[in-house]
C-alpha cells in the first residue's frame, strides 16, 4: 500500500467558498500529485483530485472548445448542443481527474493524511510570524541564463540556435 511521505497545504482565506484549501501530496518519496483540492462539501469535507476541464473540437475549424460553449471561439461556427456526457447520476462531466487513486483504501490514505496536515496547518497559521510551506524554493523558474546553460551540458541549441561544437 502507498505511503505518503509528505503534505503540503496552502489555506484559502475566503470563509464564504467551499474551497478550504489545496495541497499537494509526496507519495513514497518519490511521486508529487499537486493541485488536489480541500472542498467543505455537503456531507463533509473531502479531498478533490486534480482535474482538467473536458473540451472537444469544433467541427468546421478543428478549435477546442468548452463543452457547454454554443459556438466556437474561434471561428464562431454553431456547435451541437449535448455534447458533454453525463455520469451514473445523470450529473454533466465537465471534468476529468488527471491523477486519482485506483481504490478506496488508496484514496483513503491520501484523505487521512491531508485532512489531518490540514488540521496542523489551520493550527500553524494562528501563530505570529506564520509562514506557508506550500511553495517549495527550489521550483522557482530558472532564470534564462540557466536554461541556456543547462542546454549546452545536454547537447540542445544555445539562444542563436546553434548547437554545441
Amino acid at each position: 500500500m502507498i505511503s505518503i511521505s509528505e503534505v503540503r497545504i496552502k489555506l484559502v482565506a475566503s470563509n464564504a467558498e467551499r474551497l478550504l484549501a489545496f495541497c499537494s501530496i509526496t507519495i513514497d518519496d518519490g511521486f508529487c500529485v499537486r493541485d488536489l483540492k480541500v472542498i467543505e462539501g455537503s456531507n463533509g469535507v473531502f479531498v478533490a483530485m486534480p482535474s482538467r476541464r473536458i473540451t472537444d473540437r469544433c467541427h468546421s475549424c478543428g478549435h477546442k472548445n468548452d463543452l457547454l460553449s454554443r459556438y466556437c471561439s474561434d471561428c464562431g461556427h454553431a456547435l451541437r448542443l449535448g455534447r458533454a456526457s453525463r455520469d451514473a447520476h445523470g450529473k454533466l462531466k465537465l471534468y476529468s481527474d488527471v491523477a486519482h487513486p485506483c481504490c478506496q483504501k488508496a484514496r483513503d490514505v491520501i484523505t487521512t493524511a491531508v485532512l489531518n496536515e490540514l488540521s496542523a496547518e489551520r493550527e500553524r497559521s494562528k501563530a505570529p510570524g506564520y509562514v506557508n510551506t506550500y511553495d517549495d524554493p527550489y521550483e522557482a523558474p530558472l532564470s534564462y541564463g540557466q536554461v541556456v546553460g543547462n542546454n549546452h551540458a545536454h547537447g540542445l541549441p544555445d539562444v542563436e540556435g546553434r548547437h554545441d561544437a
